[in-house]
């Protein structure tokens, strides 16, 4: 229980982000679609219609007697009862408010596993755009790449470069070449999962540009709202609020058991016949059994400081991660923003002002630059995902 508890815990922050339209249609899509959902919708149905199973009294008993006298002269006899028990009045009472304590739970329970596939559906679309937009920057290198190679395969066969430098430039090509097959492949597999999840059917998504999510500025004040909200710290609450109906519900349990019925009797020239009213004294049966009940709520309660200890320590690291790389990749993409040297190494290189090894090791630093960036901001993006999962 204890587990269950706190990775619902985990997936179920309030966050306020911004421009989450891009993730919202495939989210939907994929909650209409995903076979594992509507399993787990079905089952939650049956759990609740479960716990409101046996609620009523028990069902009446109806006895019928024909006895055969003996002598014969003394005739025959015929029984005929019907008894109706009860248990202690309130414990009804206590039954009903612990079923529908027990309904509302099993729909959190619900919510969180629909969160975690979602959640996965997300980061699967946040990979995406990371791939998205790496292919669209290696389409560039790729194009910049395959014009040197031709550039220096013209050169050579006019005697105007070496061999090495041919050779170079079409290592550099090939290399290029295949950084993007990998990466068509990996983007292929993020398609290939999304369909998995959207019930098998094809999911489009190009987009290569990443949310202007902002993280709020103070996270002790979002964390107060955060976790008034949380539905899961409810799920525990209302666990704990279980138990203790079920320490009252024992405690009805130890109170006598009723029956009513009626009964008739006849013999020969006899009719006997009026109602019955039993009693049962629950001496032995429920023993011990309002200690349990008392040792669960108490460890219930000790869970749920636990994981409102975690709970917080997991927020706030994420936070934190966030914060940090929402900076990291700001300051690189206006660090290359600022020191773009692409142009002026390609006019370099044209004009034969610098070596094509140079100008390869130098270009270098911008792809590298560019790659951190889109790095940081996918790794910002996965964690403002888990931060806002609730909001899905």
């Amino acid at each position: 229980m204890k587990n269950l508890i706190i990775s619902i815990l985990l997936l179920s922050t309030g966050f306020s982000v911004t421009a989450q339209s891009e993730y919202e249609t495939i989210l939907q899509q994929i909650e209409a679609n995903n076979a594992t959902l509507a399993a787990l919708r079905l089952q939650t149905e049956a759990q609740k219609l479960s716990n409101r199973t046996g609620l009523a009294p028990a069902n009446p008993e109806v006895e019928f007697h024909y006895l055969w006298g003996s002598p014969y002269a003394i005739g025959n006899r015929t029984d005929i009862s019907v008894r109706q028990s009860f248990d202690f009045p309130t414990a009804y009472a206590h039954r009903s408010k612990i079923a529908n304590l027990q309904n509302s739970n099993a729909e959190l329970s619900y919510k969180a596993e629909r969160l975690n596939i979602l959640l996965s559906a997300k980061q699967a679309s946040i990979e995406l755009v990371y791939y998205n937009a790496l292919l669209k920057e290696y389409a560039v290198r790729l194009q910049n790449a395959g014009r040197i190679a031709e550039a220096y395969k013209i050169k050579l066969d006019k005697g105007e470069t070496n061999i090495l430098e041919h050779n170079k430039a079409q290592l550099n090509l090939t290399t290029v070449q295949a950084e993007v097959t990998q990466i068509e492949t990996e983007r292929t597999a993020l398609l290939l999962e999304l369909k998995r999840l959207n019930g098998g059917k094809e999911i489009v998504f190009s987009n290569d540009v990443f949310s202007a999510n902002t993280l709020p500025t103070n996270f002790e004040e979002w964390y107060a709202t955060a976790q008034n909200k949380s539905p899961v710290l409810q799920y525990v609450r209302t666990q704990i609020e279980i138990e203790q109906r079920q320490v009252k519900l024992n405690r009805a349990m130890g109170l006598p058991k009723f029956s009513a019925g009626y009964m008739s009797e006849k013999i020969v020239g006899e009719h006997f016949q009026g109602v019955t009213v039993g009693m049962s004294i629950p001496l032995w049966e429920n023993r011990n059994r309002i200690k349990q009940a008392k040792a669960q709520t108490q460890a219930t309660e000790a869970i749920l400081e636990d994981s409102k200890v975690q709970f917080y320590n997991r927020l706030q690291t994420l936070y934190i991660k966030a914060n940090a790389l929402q900076q990291n990749a700001q300051k690189i993409r206006q660090s290359f923003t600022a020191n773009n040297n692409e142009p002026l190494l390609k006019k370099a290189l044209d004009a034969g002002e610098i070596s094509l090894l140079t100008y390869l090791l130098e270009i270098e630093f911008y792809y590298n630059a560019i790659s951190k960036a889109l790095e940081a901001e996918r790794d910002f993006e996965l964690a403002v995902a888990e931060l806002s999962v609730v909001e899905m």
